[in-house]
């Protein structure tokens, strides 16, 4: 074994600007799930069934997922009667070892932005209000001018909350890209439909689209990503080449299930995981890959501009887990 301290090596030649973020915004995940493994360790003078019973829970608590849960501690028993060990202070190297690897290997998938090789990208933005989406919608886009140095174009194509078009023209001023918009209350797809013609003549690289969050009615909200997925594949045919799906971590299992019923409405290409800074159960990641197999391709570590970043799966182990195994 000794996969973290291969992580926490690989790190040490990473931007340590992004590892400070991922430490720090990961702080309360990696605290409180740390202290609680750290306890249990300290209760129990030897492994036995009623320690892997307590770890289950703790595992469930970070909101790991009950399948990712049973899979991560069968290994880890398995691990654990090959190596003779029966001292629960010598186990945590192996917990942080099996989530890694179990993560890693169910399947292999991307977390870059599929760029279209030539002409016009257009991502979509969906999930429920109060989500952070048009927050996040600012933050892509400037990480896409900023660190890419392409041309982007957004959409506010959310005409129906009160206030969505006005806070997204305020992130678009911030971070210095060009805006589109409707009436409150118009139709979604002619402000795409207009976006998409300025992107094309002003030679945009990128649009991102942003869309009503009415997960509640669930027809209205479908029918509505249709017709904007029609208009879009009408002006740019292998479009859209994203779909990004915005979930507030904070909000657990039950944004586990909003990621579910969306997946059954759209065609969703990756997750990003806003507020993973607020919330104590940074094990949602792996919740939501087990559940629906779709790569969490940015997480939200603050609330400045440069805090949404690309997901890092050794980053991220090494976050939620470093209180678990000792420096080296």
């Amino acid at each position: 074994m000794g996969f973290f301290k291969d992580i926490k090596e690989k790190l040490v030649g990473k931007s340590t600007k992004q590892n400070e973020k991922y430490v720090a915004g990961l702080d309360k995940s990696s605290s409180t799930f740390s202290d609680r493994i750290n306890e249990l360790a300290a209760r129990f003078r030897e492994i036995n069934d009623e320690y892997f019973e307590e770890l289950e829970n703790i595992l469930i608590m970070a909101d790991v997922g009950v399948s990712m849960v049973m899979k991560i501690v069968s290994e880890i028993k398995a691990e654990v009667r090959i190596q003779n060990i029966t001292d629960p202070r010598e186990i945590n190297d192996i917990i942080v070892d099996k989530m890694f690897v179990i993560y890693a290997n169910e399947s292999v998938m991307s977390t870059k932005i599929n760029y279209a090789p030539e002409g016009l990208t257009v991502i979509l933005m969906v999930g429920v209000n109060g989500a952070g989406k048009t927050t996040t919608i600012g933050k892509l886009a400037h990480r896409i001018v900023h660190d890419e140095g392409k041309k982007v174009i957004v959409a506010a194509g959310d005409t129906f909350r009160a206030g969505a078009i006005d806070q997204l023209a305020v992130w678009a001023e911030r971070v210095g890209v060009d805006i589109i918009k409707g009436k409150e209350g118009g139709d979604p797809s002619a402000v795409v439909f207009d976006a998409l013609n300025r992107a094309k003549e002003t030679g945009a690289d990128v649009l991102i689209c942003d869309t009503a969050g009415r997960l509640q009615n669930k027809v209205n909200l479908m029918n509505e990503l249709e017709k904007m997925n029609r208009i879009i594949k009408r002006v740019v045919p292998e479009g859209p080449h994203e779909t990004l799906l915005v979930v507030d971590a904070t909000t657990g299992q039950n944004g586990v299930s909003q990621a579910i019923e969306f997946s059954k409405i759209t065609d969703i290409t990756g997750i990003v995981l806003t507020k993973m800074d607020g919330t104590a159960k940074g094990g949602i990641v792996l919740s939501i890959k087990d559940q629906l197999n779709i790569p969490v391709k940015f997480i939200g570590l603050g609330e400045q501009v440069d805090d949404l970043q690309e997901f890092d799966l050794e980053q991220y182990i090494y976050g939620l887990c470093k209180g678990l195994v000792e420096e080296v």
